[in-house]
């Protein structure tokens, strides 16, 4: 796995400690308010913003698609619709969508041990945006 924080050296087998840390201090205005996770076959998890203020993405290669984290209560509540800015640009997100960074830190340390997705996170398809894999 390779884990990269905007702004900072990209690191190769991260420990779960190491991704941890890692999510739990960005900042949406700060000089790191992005990060991936990324696996060998190109599956990743995308983090942006930070406390209060996350949203996840995952890419699946098998199925070719993208998939944006929801929650049935959101830790702030804001209206469909409202922008996160963050380093790599704005994206408006549904009410639903926002997320802790605990989070997505939980979110990050399942995909980095293989193991189950976190209770509350729920994946809502954004579309068929990527090529499948053969």
């Amino acid at each position: 796995m390779r884990f990269e924080v905007e702004n900072k050296p990209p690191i190769e087998g991260p420990s779960a400690r190491r991704v941890r840390a890692g999510i739990l201090s960005l900042r949406n205005r700060g000089r790191s308010s992005f990060a991936t996770l990324t696996d060998e076959r190109g599956n990743y998890l995308l983090a942006a913003g930070g406390a209060l203020t996350c949203m996840l993405e995952r890419r699946d290669v098998d199925a070719g698609r993208m998939l944006r984290a929801f929650v049935d209560k959101p830790g702030v509540t804001v209206a469909d619709g409202t922008i996160l800015a963050f380093g790599a640009g704005q994206i408006r997100l549904m009410a639903d969508e926002w997320l802790t960074a605990p989070q997505v830190a939980d979110a990050f340390d399942a995909f980095l041990l293989g193991k189950p997705w976190p209770a509350v996170l729920r994946w809502r398809d954004q579309g068929d945006v990527l090529p499948r894999t053969a």
